[in-house]
């Protein structure tokens, strides 16, 4: 066992297969998108030009493409700033529950495994501006009704806070097993010293659960970078154009006007920004979160 554990080629059995895959559905699609967004196809005809670099010139000069870029951006500061506090809070809340805390965990993950489309429609009802509950609820303060998904001054929290009630309960999953399997002995002992409960939340559990936390602001950030399914549900990018992201933009283009070119570029400074933010993340931020061990 130990002379055939030894044999590179045993390594490489594991290792292939999965490369394969890597190859197949990661290395070749991107160099077929950077190959497509340097040519003017439209993804039908045999009609192939190639354009160089004007895709994305066009791309990079196009105020409704930035717009959509700080559309983006708002989903980042949305997910860093409000999101991420409620997931610490909520988990916080839910670790310390004496009673019922398995019901407490499923109820605050049973959004994240609804259909996107289930949840867009449901929300849609709820912001609906003739019978929706939020202008119900204003209505009974006596205040004017507001069109949520049709005014682009609401449009585009409606769809954040969507989104964040969406994942929300996934993340806190995350973060929840992460207090949980703090030895119970620290915060006893802490408990003993006389430390309030505050005290060591922000002594013992922040700084031990920091590494999660991490990860989490790194996916939230994968993920408002990819967003478009919820905003294709709800307000299709409306109303003129005040919800789109990039990734909506890019389908309008690719898929409904024809542009395969164009789409192909803009998926590819999708790939390029994400990379640039993550990398940015771990380089200035994550790095810094000490791996604490217990």
């Amino acid at each position: 066992m130990n002379k055939a554990m030894r044999n590179p080629y045993i390594y490489a059995l594991f290792v292939i297969p999965a490369l394969v895959l890597f190859v197949l559905f990661f290395i070749y699609p991107l160099i077929n998108a950077v190959y497509y967004s340097l040519t003017n196809w439209n993804g039908v005809s045999d009609n192939l030009k190639f354009w160089g670099f004007k895709n994305y010139t066009k791309a990079l000069t196009d105020d409704t493409f930035w717009n959509a870029v700080k559309n983006n951006g708002y989903f980042i500061l949305f997910s860093c700033l409000i999101q991420v506090p409620i997931i610490v809070i909520c988990s916080l809340m839910i670790a310390n529950v004496k009673r019922f805390k398995s019901l407490y965990k499923t109820a605050v993950f049973m959004p994240t495994v609804m259909s996107t489309a289930v949840i867009g429609i449901l929300w849609g009802f709820i912001y609906n501006y003739d019978v929706g509950l939020f202008n119900k609820i204003l209505g009974f303060f006596g205040v004017e009704a507001v069109d949520w998904l049709g005014d682009p001054k609401f449009a585009m929290l409606s769809i954040l806070i969507t989104n964040g009630w969406q994942w929300t309960g996934f993340y806190i999953i995350m973060v929840l097993a992460a207090i949980l399997s703090i030895p119970k002995d620290l915060d006893e002992a802490a408990e003993i010293d006389g430390a309030t409960g505050y005290q060591r939340a922000m002594k013992i559990t922040m700084p031990l659960i920091m590494p999660v936390v991490s990860v989490v602001i790194m996916l939230s950030i994968a993920g408002a970078m990819k967003a478009a399914d919820i905003i294709i549900v709800m307000t299709k990018g409306g109303p003129a154009g005040s919800t789109d992201v990039m990734a909506t933009y890019m389908i309008k283009y690719a898929i409904t006007n024809f542009k395969y070119g164009y789409g192909n570029a803009i998926s590819v400074i999708i790939f390029v920004f994400t990379m640039i933010l993550t990398v940015l993340y771990q380089v200035l931020i994550a790095r810094r979160s000490e791996r604490i061990e217990y």
